[in-house]
Protein backbone atom coordinates (compact mmCIF):
# COMPACT_ATOMS: atom_id res chain seq x y z
CA UNK A 1 0.00 0.00 0.00
CA UNK A 2 2.76 2.44 0.39
CA UNK A 3 4.04 1.73 -2.86
CA UNK A 4 0.51 2.87 -4.20
CA UNK A 5 0.41 6.05 -2.15
CA UNK A 6 4.25 7.07 -2.97
CA UNK A 7 2.84 6.75 -6.67
CA UNK A 8 0.07 8.80 -6.38
CA UNK A 9 2.09 11.61 -4.37
CA UNK A 10 4.50 11.66 -7.00
CA UNK A 11 1.94 11.42 -9.78
CA UNK A 12 0.01 14.55 -8.04
CA UNK A 13 3.28 17.06 -7.26
CA UNK A 14 4.29 16.06 -10.81
CA UNK A 15 0.54 17.38 -12.51
CA UNK A 16 0.83 20.57 -10.03
CA UNK A 17 4.05 21.73 -11.54
CA UNK A 18 2.88 20.80 -14.97
CA UNK A 19 0.07 22.95 -14.28
CA UNK A 20 2.55 25.56 -13.38
CA UNK A 21 4.62 25.41 -15.99
CA UNK A 22 1.36 25.79 -18.58
CA UNK A 23 0.32 28.80 -16.99
CA UNK A 24 3.86 30.77 -17.05
CA UNK A 25 5.45 29.86 -19.94
CA UNK A 26 2.59 30.85 -22.79
CA UNK A 27 3.03 34.32 -21.29
CA UNK A 28 6.73 34.62 -21.57
CA UNK A 29 5.86 34.44 -25.29
CA UNK A 30 6.18 37.85 -27.10
CA UNK A 31 3.19 39.09 -28.55
CA UNK A 32 -0.30 39.96 -27.16
CA UNK A 33 -3.18 38.13 -28.30
CA UNK A 34 -5.63 41.20 -28.19
CA UNK A 35 -3.75 42.87 -30.77
CA UNK A 36 -3.85 39.62 -32.94
CA UNK A 37 -7.48 39.41 -32.86
CA UNK A 38 -7.82 43.40 -33.50
CA UNK A 39 -6.25 42.88 -36.28
CA UNK A 40 -8.16 40.22 -37.33
CA UNK A 41 -11.26 42.56 -37.00
CA UNK A 42 -9.12 45.84 -38.89
CA UNK A 43 -8.97 43.15 -41.87
CA UNK A 44 -12.51 42.78 -42.17
CA UNK A 45 -12.91 46.29 -41.85
CA UNK A 46 -14.05 46.77 -38.63
CA UNK A 47 -12.57 49.50 -35.80
CA UNK A 48 -12.66 48.47 -32.07
CA UNK A 49 -12.81 51.92 -29.25
CA UNK A 50 -10.77 51.40 -26.05
CA UNK A 51 -13.79 50.29 -24.45
CA UNK A 52 -14.17 47.04 -26.38
CA UNK A 53 -10.63 46.71 -26.57
CA UNK A 54 -10.43 47.04 -23.04
CA UNK A 55 -13.53 44.16 -22.85
CA UNK A 56 -11.48 42.14 -25.17
CA UNK A 57 -8.35 42.01 -22.36
CA UNK A 58 -10.49 41.31 -19.77
CA UNK A 59 -12.31 38.34 -21.28
CA UNK A 60 -9.07 36.73 -22.86
CA UNK A 61 -7.45 37.34 -19.21
CA UNK A 62 -4.43 39.57 -20.81
CA UNK A 63 -3.59 42.74 -18.81
CA UNK A 64 -6.31 42.55 -16.43
CA UNK A 65 -4.76 44.58 -13.49
CA UNK A 66 -4.68 41.59 -11.76
CA UNK A 67 -0.61 40.50 -10.29
CA UNK A 68 0.57 37.08 -11.53
CA UNK A 69 -0.14 35.41 -8.32
CA UNK A 70 -3.86 36.35 -8.44
CA UNK A 71 -4.10 35.08 -12.21
CA UNK A 72 -1.90 32.05 -11.34
CA UNK A 73 -4.68 31.28 -8.63
CA UNK A 74 -7.98 31.89 -10.70
CA UNK A 75 -6.39 29.75 -13.77
CA UNK A 76 -6.13 26.86 -11.04
CA UNK A 77 -9.65 27.74 -10.33
CA UNK A 78 -10.76 27.64 -13.99
CA UNK A 79 -8.88 24.64 -14.91
CA UNK A 80 -11.03 22.41 -11.97
CA UNK A 81 -14.19 23.47 -12.71
CA UNK A 82 -13.29 22.50 -16.54
CA UNK A 83 -13.41 26.52 -17.82
CA UNK A 84 -10.36 26.06 -20.33
CA UNK A 85 -11.43 29.94 -21.62
CA UNK A 86 -11.78 31.18 -25.31
CA UNK A 87 -9.76 30.80 -28.01
CA UNK A 88 -8.40 33.53 -29.96
CA UNK A 89 -7.80 31.85 -33.21
CA UNK A 90 -11.39 30.46 -33.72
CA UNK A 91 -12.68 33.61 -31.36
CA UNK A 92 -15.47 33.17 -29.61
CA UNK A 93 -15.50 29.44 -29.80
CA UNK A 94 -14.55 28.25 -26.02
CA UNK A 95 -11.43 25.78 -26.38
CA UNK A 96 -13.18 22.95 -24.67
CA UNK A 97 -15.14 23.14 -27.71
CA UNK A 98 -12.24 23.02 -30.45
CA UNK A 99 -10.05 20.51 -28.25
CA UNK A 100 -13.75 18.22 -28.07
CA UNK A 101 -13.87 18.21 -31.78
CA UNK A 102 -10.31 17.72 -32.80
CA UNK A 103 -9.33 15.30 -30.23
CA UNK A 104 -11.54 12.21 -31.84
CA UNK A 105 -9.25 12.57 -35.20
CA UNK A 106 -5.92 12.40 -33.38
CA UNK A 107 -6.73 9.55 -31.01
CA UNK A 108 -8.66 7.17 -33.73
CA UNK A 109 -5.57 7.94 -36.42
CA UNK A 110 -2.77 8.62 -33.74
CA UNK A 111 -3.97 5.85 -31.20
CA UNK A 112 -4.38 2.93 -34.05
CA UNK A 113 -1.26 3.67 -36.27
CA UNK A 114 0.95 3.55 -32.43
CA UNK A 115 -1.15 0.47 -31.74
CA UNK A 116 -0.48 -0.81 -35.21
CA UNK A 117 3.48 0.27 -35.07
CA UNK A 118 4.11 -1.61 -31.40
CA UNK A 119 2.08 -4.94 -32.59
CA UNK A 120 4.38 -4.89 -35.37
CA UNK A 121 7.25 -4.17 -33.60
CA UNK A 122 7.48 -6.58 -31.12
CA UNK A 123 6.28 -9.43 -33.11
CA UNK A 124 8.70 -9.12 -35.75
CA UNK A 125 11.27 -8.18 -32.61
CA UNK A 126 10.64 -11.07 -31.41
CA UNK A 127 11.18 -13.23 -33.86
CA UNK A 128 14.41 -11.38 -35.74
CA UNK A 129 15.85 -11.55 -31.77
CA UNK A 130 15.03 -15.43 -31.69
CA UNK A 131 16.54 -15.88 -35.04
CA UNK A 132 19.87 -13.83 -34.70
CA UNK A 133 22.25 -14.75 -37.65
CA UNK A 134 19.93 -15.35 -40.41
CA UNK A 135 18.42 -13.58 -43.19
CA UNK A 136 15.87 -11.93 -40.14
CA UNK A 137 18.29 -9.85 -39.12
CA UNK A 138 18.51 -7.71 -42.33
CA UNK A 139 14.75 -6.33 -41.05
CA UNK A 140 16.88 -4.31 -38.81
CA UNK A 141 19.00 -1.94 -40.96
CA UNK A 142 15.46 -1.45 -43.10
CA UNK A 143 13.37 -0.41 -40.74
CA UNK A 144 16.09 1.61 -38.47
CA UNK A 145 16.69 3.82 -42.45
CA UNK A 146 12.91 3.83 -42.47
CA UNK A 147 13.19 5.67 -38.92
CA UNK A 148 15.69 7.89 -39.86
CA UNK A 149 14.13 9.32 -42.67
CA UNK A 150 12.46 13.00 -42.19
CA UNK A 151 9.00 12.96 -41.33
CA UNK A 152 7.91 15.56 -43.17
CA UNK A 153 10.08 13.74 -46.57
CA UNK A 154 8.13 10.14 -45.68
CA UNK A 155 5.30 11.63 -45.94
CA UNK A 156 5.30 13.92 -49.20
CA UNK A 157 6.79 10.63 -50.33
CA UNK A 158 3.99 9.03 -50.04
CA UNK A 159 1.58 11.63 -50.83
CA UNK A 160 3.68 11.91 -54.04
CA UNK A 161 3.16 8.27 -55.20
CA UNK A 162 0.26 6.83 -53.52
CA UNK A 163 -1.91 9.79 -53.24
CA UNK A 164 -1.51 11.97 -56.69
CA UNK A 165 0.43 9.26 -58.98
CA UNK A 166 -1.74 6.03 -57.98
CA UNK A 167 -4.74 7.57 -57.01
CA UNK A 168 -5.03 5.25 -54.08
CA UNK A 169 -5.86 7.93 -51.57
CA UNK A 170 -6.79 10.99 -51.33
CA UNK A 171 -4.20 13.69 -50.73
CA UNK A 172 -6.02 16.39 -47.95
CA UNK A 173 -8.59 16.02 -45.31
CA UNK A 174 -10.15 13.51 -42.63
CA UNK A 175 -13.27 12.95 -44.62
CA UNK A 176 -14.83 13.54 -47.89
CA UNK A 177 -16.50 17.30 -47.75
CA UNK A 178 -19.83 16.38 -49.54
CA UNK A 179 -20.73 14.08 -46.49
CA UNK A 180 -22.27 15.54 -43.35
CA UNK A 181 -19.99 13.87 -39.94
CA UNK A 182 -22.24 11.44 -38.39
CA UNK A 183 -22.03 7.68 -37.41
CA UNK A 184 -23.47 6.37 -41.17
CA UNK A 185 -21.33 3.68 -43.19
CA UNK A 186 -20.53 6.46 -46.10
CA UNK A 187 -18.78 8.65 -43.82
CA UNK A 188 -17.28 5.96 -41.44
CA UNK A 189 -15.65 4.11 -44.88
CA UNK A 190 -14.43 7.70 -45.99
CA UNK A 191 -13.10 8.62 -42.83
CA UNK A 192 -10.69 5.52 -43.00
CA UNK A 193 -9.87 6.16 -46.12
CA UNK A 194 -8.48 9.47 -45.64
CA UNK A 195 -6.90 8.19 -42.54
CA UNK A 196 -4.73 4.99 -43.99
CA UNK A 197 -2.36 7.51 -45.79
CA UNK A 198 -1.58 9.43 -42.98
CA UNK A 199 -1.64 6.16 -40.46
CA UNK A 200 0.39 4.53 -42.57
CA UNK A 201 3.35 7.16 -42.06
CA UNK A 202 3.08 6.74 -38.53
CA UNK A 203 3.49 3.35 -39.09
CA UNK A 204 6.79 3.10 -41.09
CA UNK A 205 8.49 5.76 -39.24
CA UNK A 206 8.05 3.89 -36.03
CA UNK A 207 8.08 0.79 -36.15
CA UNK A 208 11.65 0.36 -36.82
CA UNK A 209 12.53 1.42 -32.94
CA UNK A 210 10.11 -1.23 -31.34
CA UNK A 211 11.78 -3.65 -33.69
CA UNK A 212 15.15 -2.65 -32.48
CA UNK A 213 14.57 -2.58 -28.92
CA UNK A 214 12.71 -5.57 -28.92
CA UNK A 215 15.19 -7.41 -30.53
CA UNK A 216 18.02 -6.54 -28.50
CA UNK A 217 15.59 -7.67 -25.50
CA UNK A 218 15.33 -10.96 -27.14
CA UNK A 219 19.40 -11.62 -27.18
CA UNK A 220 19.62 -10.94 -24.12
CA UNK A 221 17.36 -12.30 -22.47
CA UNK A 222 17.94 -15.79 -24.29
CA UNK A 223 21.05 -16.09 -22.40
CA UNK A 224 19.22 -15.83 -19.22
CA UNK A 225 19.61 -19.06 -16.71
CA UNK A 226 15.74 -19.86 -17.10
CA UNK A 227 15.54 -20.30 -20.93
CA UNK A 228 18.80 -22.10 -20.69
CA UNK A 229 17.28 -24.69 -18.67
CA UNK A 230 13.83 -24.85 -20.24
CA UNK A 231 15.41 -25.99 -23.13
CA UNK A 232 17.54 -28.42 -20.99
CA UNK A 233 14.28 -29.73 -20.09
CA UNK A 234 13.49 -29.77 -23.57
CA UNK A 235 10.36 -27.61 -23.89
CA UNK A 236 9.42 -26.76 -27.53
CA UNK A 237 11.27 -23.65 -29.16
CA UNK A 238 8.30 -21.96 -29.43
CA UNK A 239 7.08 -22.47 -26.30
CA UNK A 240 10.06 -21.61 -24.98
CA UNK A 241 10.53 -18.30 -27.33
CA UNK A 242 6.72 -17.03 -26.37
CA UNK A 243 6.82 -18.21 -22.35
CA UNK A 244 9.94 -17.14 -21.12
CA UNK A 245 12.04 -14.90 -23.80
CA UNK A 246 9.48 -13.04 -25.45
CA UNK A 247 6.83 -12.38 -22.19
CA UNK A 248 10.39 -11.26 -20.40
CA UNK A 249 11.92 -9.09 -23.29
CA UNK A 250 8.67 -7.25 -24.14
CA UNK A 251 8.20 -5.76 -20.18
CA UNK A 252 10.68 -2.34 -21.21
CA UNK A 253 8.36 -1.89 -24.42
CA UNK A 254 4.96 -1.97 -22.48
CA UNK A 255 6.96 1.00 -20.61
CA UNK A 256 7.61 2.55 -23.72
CA UNK A 257 4.48 1.75 -25.08
CA UNK A 258 2.54 3.46 -22.38
CA UNK A 259 4.40 6.69 -22.94
CA UNK A 260 3.74 6.59 -26.51
CA UNK A 261 -0.03 5.97 -25.53
CA UNK A 262 -0.05 9.34 -23.00
CA UNK A 263 1.40 11.21 -26.05
CA UNK A 264 -1.28 10.17 -28.74
CA UNK A 265 -3.31 12.89 -27.41
CA UNK A 266 -0.50 15.27 -28.81
CA UNK A 267 -0.99 14.05 -32.36
CA UNK A 268 1.56 14.35 -34.86
CA UNK A 269 1.52 18.00 -35.97
CA UNK A 270 3.84 17.07 -39.29
CA UNK A 271 1.83 14.48 -40.00
CA UNK A 272 -1.64 16.35 -39.72
CA UNK A 273 0.03 19.30 -41.57
CA UNK A 274 1.33 17.47 -44.78
CA UNK A 275 -2.45 15.73 -45.18
CA UNK A 276 -4.37 18.65 -43.71
CA UNK A 277 -5.75 16.54 -41.00
CA UNK A 278 -8.29 18.23 -38.67
CA UNK A 279 -6.34 16.87 -35.59
CA UNK A 280 -5.07 18.47 -32.25
CA UNK A 281 -1.48 18.83 -33.58
CA UNK A 282 -3.02 21.28 -35.85
CA UNK A 283 -4.96 22.88 -33.66
CA UNK A 284 -1.53 22.98 -31.46
CA UNK A 285 0.69 24.95 -34.39
CA UNK A 286 -2.74 27.15 -34.76
CA UNK A 287 -2.50 28.69 -31.13
CA UNK A 288 1.25 29.08 -31.36
CA UNK A 289 1.03 31.02 -34.62
CA UNK A 290 -1.34 32.80 -33.27
CA UNK A 291 -0.30 33.23 -29.35
CA UNK A 292 -3.68 31.76 -28.54
CA UNK A 293 -2.77 31.30 -24.71
CA UNK A 294 -6.27 29.72 -24.05
CA UNK A 295 -5.89 27.19 -26.96
CA UNK A 296 -2.21 26.65 -26.21
CA UNK A 297 -2.96 25.73 -22.52
CA UNK A 298 -5.78 23.72 -22.98
CA UNK A 299 -4.12 21.62 -25.32
CA UNK A 300 -0.97 20.98 -23.02
CA UNK A 301 -2.97 20.56 -19.95
CA UNK A 302 -4.70 17.50 -21.77
CA UNK A 303 -1.45 16.53 -22.79
CA UNK A 304 0.13 16.54 -19.32
CA UNK A 305 -2.84 14.42 -17.96
CA UNK A 306 -2.72 12.08 -20.37
CA UNK A 307 1.08 11.30 -20.43
CA UNK A 308 0.92 11.32 -16.60
CA UNK A 309 -2.57 9.04 -16.54
CA UNK A 310 -0.50 6.47 -18.81
CA UNK A 311 2.42 6.36 -16.80
CA UNK A 312 0.93 5.99 -13.30
CA UNK A 313 -0.93 3.15 -15.30
CA UNK A 314 2.04 1.22 -16.16
CA UNK A 315 3.41 2.14 -12.78
CA UNK A 316 0.25 0.06 -11.18
CA UNK A 317 0.34 -2.59 -13.23
CA UNK A 318 4.39 -3.28 -12.99
CA UNK A 319 4.10 -3.74 -9.66
CA UNK A 320 1.16 -6.42 -9.96
CA UNK A 321 3.62 -8.19 -13.26
CA UNK A 322 6.83 -7.80 -11.35
CA UNK A 323 5.99 -7.77 -7.82
CA UNK A 324 9.82 -6.68 -7.29
CA UNK A 325 9.49 -2.94 -8.14
CA UNK A 326 7.18 -2.79 -4.86
CA UNK A 327 10.48 -3.67 -3.03
CA UNK A 328 11.96 -0.39 -1.43
CA UNK A 329 15.77 -0.32 -1.31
Amino acid sequence: MRYYARKFAFYLVALWAALTLNFFIPRLMPGNPVDILMAKLAQRGGTVDPSARRAYELLLGTNSGESLVSQYFSYLGNMFRGDLGISVSAFPTPVSEIIAEALPWTLVLVGIATFLSFAFGIVLGAFVGWRRGTWLDGLVPATTVLAAVPYFWLALILVAVLASALGWFPLLGGYDVVLSPGWDADFIGSAIHHGTLPALTIVISSVGGWLLGMRNMMVSTTAEDYVLTARAKGLRDSRIMIKYAARNAVLPSVAGFAISLGFVVSGSVITEQVFSYPGIGSKLLQAVQNNDYALMQGIFLVITVAVLGANLVVDLLYAVIDPRTRVSG
